[in-house]
C-alpha cells in the first residue's frame, strides 16, 4: 500500500482510531467520527459516571488532522466508492472500513415511547456514549431512586457508579443470576453479595414490563411548545408481576446491537453483525469492517479487546501482511469500587459453566474474599473465573490463549502463580 491509497474509516472509536495509528504514513487516512467529544475510551465511562475520573481522563491518544469530528457517514455508494455525509461533503475511497460500533438496545417497554415517537421520558437514560455518560452524571445526586434496567456487565458497571454516586440503586435483572454471560452461579452469588453490601438492592429473575411516567403523553396544540410542566418524566418502574418500584432515575443496561444500517443499505451481507472473512473483508472486497459491528465467523464480540485484535489484523492485510484473523480469546475483568478495602476484583475467560466430562478445580477462601475455578477438558484449560486477588490471572489467561495443558495447575491457582 502507497501513501497515495485512500483509506476512509466509518467510526472514531477505539476500533477506528487503533487502524489509522498502525497504519501511519502507508496510506492517506480519513476518520469520520460521528461523535463532537475529543475520543475517548467507552470501557472509562463507569468510572466518570462514579466520580472517579475526569471526563478528560478517557481521551485516547490525539489521531491529529485523520479524523473529522461530528461527521456522520449517511450513505456509501458502492459504484462511485465514496461516502456522503451529513454536512455534505463527499469521502472518495480506494478501501472503506466500517468501524461503526453498537447501539445501545432499547427494550420494548410500555411507556418507554409515546405513540409514533423516539424521544425517552425525563429521568430514562441509555449507558453507552460520552453524552450518556455526562447527562446521567448531571441527574445523579445522593438519595436520588435509580432503577438499572439489565444485570450484564454494562448494568453492574452502571448501578456500583450510581451507588457510589449516593444514589438509592435497585437493579433489575432478567435472567436468573449477575453477568450470567461471564460468570457461574458460585461467583455471580459473590458478586451480588458485593453490590448489595454497596447498597444496591438486585432482583434476579426479574421482568420488566413497563415504565410509569408524569406529563401529557399528547402532543401540544399546533403552534405550541412542550413545556416543562408537559414533559413525561419517569417516576417508577412496573414489573410484570405487577409491583412497582419507585425512580427519579432508569438507566437502560439492555446489551448492544452492531449498528449494520449503513452497510445493509449499501447491500452487504448482514447476519448479526457486518459479516467478514478472515482477512475482515466484507461481501465487497473493497470494504472492511471491524469492532463492535463485525461479525466473524458467526461471533460478534462487542468488547475492546477484540476491536483493538482486528484492527491490528486488518492494518497488517492493508500494508501486505498476510496473517488471517482467527478471532480472539476475550478476558473480561471488572474493579467494583468500595470504601477502603471493600473494593472488589473479577476476571473470566472461556467457558466457566463445564459440560459432562470436564474436570472443575476450585480454591475458596472466605476470609480473604477469594475465588477460584477453572475448567479442564482432557488436559487443556477452557475457561476460568477469579473474584478477589487476581494476581494468578495474567498467567491463567496466557495457558488458556496458547491452548496449552497447565504443567503445574496448583501453582497457577495460588497466589504467588502469576509472578
Amino acid at each position: 500500500m502507497t501513501s497515495e491509497k485512500r483509506v476512509v474509516v466509518i467510526g472514531g472509536g477505539l476500533a477506528g482510531l487503533r487502524l489509522a495509528e498502525r497504519l501511519g504514513p502507508a496510506a492517506a487516512v480519513t476518520v469520520l467520527g460521528e461523535e463532537s467529544h475529543v475520543p475517548y475510551n467507552r470501557v472509562l465511562l463507569a468510572e466518570v459516571l462514579a466520580g472517579r475520573y475526569a471526563p478528560e481522563v478517557t481521551a485516547l491518544p490525539a489521531p491529529g488532522p485523520v479524523l473529522r469530528r461530528g461527521v456522520r457517514a449517511v450513505r456509501v455508494d458502492r459504484a462511485e466508492r465514496a461516502v456522503h455525509c451529513d454536512d455534505g461533503t463527499v469521502a472518495a475511497y480506494d478501501t472503506l472500513v466500517l468501524a461503526t460500533g453498537s447501539n445501545a438496545v432499547l427494550p420494548p417497554l410500555r411507556g418507554l415511547f409515546e405513540p409514533g415517537g423516539r424521544e425517552l421520558p425525563d429521568g430514562v437514560h441509555a449507558f453507552r456514549t460520552m453524552d450518556d455518560c455526562l447527562a446521567l452524571s448531571a441527574a445523579v445526586r445522593p438519595g436520588v431512586r435509580a432503577v438499572v434496567i439489565g444485570g450484564g456487565l454494562l448494568g453492574v458497571s452502571a448501578a456500583r457508579a450510581l451507588a457510589a454516586r449516593g444514589a438509592v440503586v435497585v437493579l433489575a435483572q432478567q435472567g436468573e443470576r449477575l453477568m450470567e454471560r461471564q460468570l457461574d452461579a458460585d461467583s455471580s452469588a459473590l458478586l451480588a453479595t458485593h453490590l448489595t453490601g454497596l447498597g444496591v438492592e438486585i432482583h434476579t429473575e426479574c421482568r420488566v414490563r413497563g415504565l410509569v411516567t408524569t406529563g401529557s403523553p399528547a402532543a401540544p396544540p399546533p403552534g405550541a411548545r412542550r413545556g416543562a410542566d408537559t414533559a413525561r418524566k419517569v417516576t417508577g418502574v412496573e414489573l410484570a408481576d405487577g409491583y412497582r418500584l419507585d425512580a427519579d432515575l432508569v438507566v437502560l443496561a439492555c446489551g448492544v446491537r452492531p449498528r449494520t444500517g449503513l452497510a445493509q443499505a449499501a447491500g452487504l451481507d448482514i447476519r448479526k453483525g457486518i459479516v467478514v472473512d478472515d482477512e475482515l473483508r466484507t461481501s465487497d472486497p473493497r470494504i472492511h469492517a471491524i469492532g463492535d459491528c463485525a461479525e466473524h465467523a458467526g461471533q460478534v464480540y462487542g468488547l475492546a479487546g477484540a476491536a483493538l485484535e482486528q484492527a491490528d489484523a486488518l492494518a497488517a492485510v492493508l500494508t501486505g501482511g498476510s496473517a488471517p484473523y482467527t478471532g480472539t480469546r476475550a478476558l473480561t475483568r471488572l474493579t467494583l469500587g468500595g470504601t477502603g478495602d471493600g473494593s472488589l476484583d473479577l476476571a473470566a475467560f472461556g467457558e466457566t459453566t463445564p459440560l459432562p466430562g470436564d474436570d472443575v478445580v476450585r480454591l475458596t477462601d472466605g476470609t480473604r474474599r477469594t475465588y477460584r475455578k477453572v475448567v479442564l477438558r482432557g488436559d487443556r484449560l477452557v475457561g476460568g473465573v477469579l473474584l478477589g486477588e487476581l494476581s494468578t490471572v495474567g498467567a491463567l489467561a496466557r495457558t488458556w490463549e496458547g491452548g496449552e495443558a497447565p504443567h503445574d495447575l496448583f501453582h497457577l491457582l495460588t497466589d504467588d502463580g502469576g509472578h
